[in-house]
């Protein structure tokens, strides 16, 4: 088993945006929008926890490349009364892509807003009946030719009005 070589592939702006959603009860909903869960702010926390993530995807995932990140974005939107979406979107500027980071991020942020509501979502049993993770996936991944990108800003240099 070895990881996969990418020393002749070129450098190359690369996006990749991952989704999921978390399924909580209501009343955990409502904890968190009034900002009464004991742990703070799940939200917030899990945009935090997405960006850290993204950062360590290649000491979890044993053949993932260190890539060197140059932007992480995590959102996190509630949708109705009892579901929460996160959307991560990581670039870099390297050999191969960041669906991994992406993906690492969005399911990362996810388990910390679970992590951090958990005690909420119990029933009797200490069970999590209705507490569910679900449809994490790549929704966009975009590979941008740097060559193609400086041709266009040297066009646009030498057409520059400069005369102001």
């Amino acid at each position: 088993m070895t990881m996969v070589d990418i020393t002749g592939k070129p450098e190359v702006i690369r996006e990749a945006t991952a989704t999921g959603t978390i399924k909580l009860k209501a009343e955990t909903m409502r904890l968190i929008k009034e900002g009464k869960v004991a742990k703070g702010d799940p939200l917030y926390t899990a945009k935090i926890a997405g960006v850290l993530a993204a950062k360590k995807t290649s000491t979890l995932i044993p053949f993932c490349h260190q890539l060197p990140l140059t932007s992480v974005k995590v959102e996190v939107e509630v949708l109705d009364h009892s579901t929460v979406q996160v959307t991560s979107t990581v670039r870099t500027k390297a050999q191969t892509g960041v669906e991994m980071e992406a993906l690492v991020a969005a399911t990362i942020s996810l388990l910390t807003i679970w992590d951090m509501a958990k005690q909420y979502e119990k029933d009797a049993e200490g069970q999590y009946p209705s507490t569910v993770i679900q449809n994490i996936h790549v929704v966009k991944k975009v590979k941008e030719n740097i060559q193609r990108e400086i041709s266009s800003e040297r066009k646009h240099e030498k057409t520059q009005d400069y005369s102001s």
